[in-house]
């Protein structure tokens, strides 16, 4: 089986015939689910959900997908286990995955997911971690898609921290072939190692947002303060003030331009009500389409490709 064993850990762990048919599928599997029509491909299966730091959307998207699939999600938080009382990442992978049939893990650093994932016997899942946020970054492609067509050759622009999902969408820009155009506060600009890049044929940076976001196709955002920063909060509020999306900003994009921010929000922060809850914006699809993509994602770790 290990030879077979696949991890979706950062978005480069897929190559792009795979994330086209992941696209496809979550079309299909959400097809299936808007029409009420079962299907239980996972029946038996178990995942097993760990969580370091808080979630909504991410445990919630994960459990409801597994049960609708037919399989089963157990909730593990470090706090009630013992990986919180300081048992070696490596010792807890080796125990877990004996029991267990996929592995999702929401953590701080990218290294103790890629440890655990060593001395896993099944699949595991980046759930977020401080690097990387690919499952996000999986259901935002897919919204794209599913509301404006391919994303290849489109440009997307992030407005605010070069934070773990700046990160992720640079590595999909890579691998998809599109264009990220990036605006972030001084002092808070894209570290090229820590996003894991191959090279800056697909990104450009920009001093002044209102630059970046000329022409774009989807400009999107998240909070000034990503989880494990809050101590920065205060300066943060300065740094960004002028980084919050607003109408401004939308009206240079391109007129077909859609909004996303994987949520939760902070409105007269880092987007204005007027841009988050206007005509331009998908959040709400965009949250939803996780279940979706990540059913696709566990079918597909799981069971491979499916010949229909």
């Amino acid at each position: 089986m290990s030879s077979a064993l696949k991890h979706f850990l950062q978005f480069k762990d897929l190559d792009q015939e795979e994330v086209a048919y992941l696209f496809e599928r979550a079309r299909q599997i959400k097809q299936m689910f808007k029409a009420y029509k079962p299907y239980h491909p996972l029946l038996d299966r178990t995942l097993v959900m760990i969580f370091e730091k808080a979630s909504t959307r991410t445990r919630l998207s994960f459990e409801a997908g597994m049960t609708q699939m037919g399989g089963s999600a157990i909730y593990l938080n470090t706090r009630d286990s013992q990986l919180g009382r300081g048992e070696p990442v490596e010792d807890a992978a080796e125990v877990i995955s004996r029991m267990c049939d996929i592995v999702m893990i929401r953590t701080f650093e990218q290294d103790i997911i890629e440890r655990f994932a060593r001395h896993s016997r099944v699949p595991v899942i980046n759930g977020l971690t401080n690097e990387y946020h690919p499952c996000q970054i999986l259901a935002d492609i897919f919204t794209f898609i599913e509301h404006r067509g391919p994303i290849k050759g489109k440009t997307v622009t992030w407005i605010g921290d070069s934070n773990n999902m700046c990160n992720t969408w640079l590595q999909a820009a890579e691998l998809l072939d599109f264009n990220v155009h990036v605006s972030t506060p001084p002092g808070y600009e894209i570290e090229p190692e820590r996003a894991g890049l191959f090279g800056t044929a697909h990104f450009e940076e920009f001093e002044d947002p209102m630059q970046a976001c000329k022409g774009a196709h989807l400009v999107t955002t998240d909070v000034w303060t990503s989880m494990g920063f809050e101590a920065e909060n205060e300066a943060r509020k300065k740094a960004f003030a002028d980084w919050c999306v607003d109408e401004d900003m939308m009206a240079v994009a391109d007129p077909q331009a859609l909004f996303m921010h994987c949520l939760p929000a902070h409105r007269g922060e880092e987007v204005t009500a007027g841009v988050i809850d206007g005509p331009q914006s998908v959040v709400w699809d965009e949250a939803e389409n996780r279940m979706h993509a990540q059913k696709a994602l566990l079918e597909y770790l799981l069971l491979g490709r499916l010949g229909h």
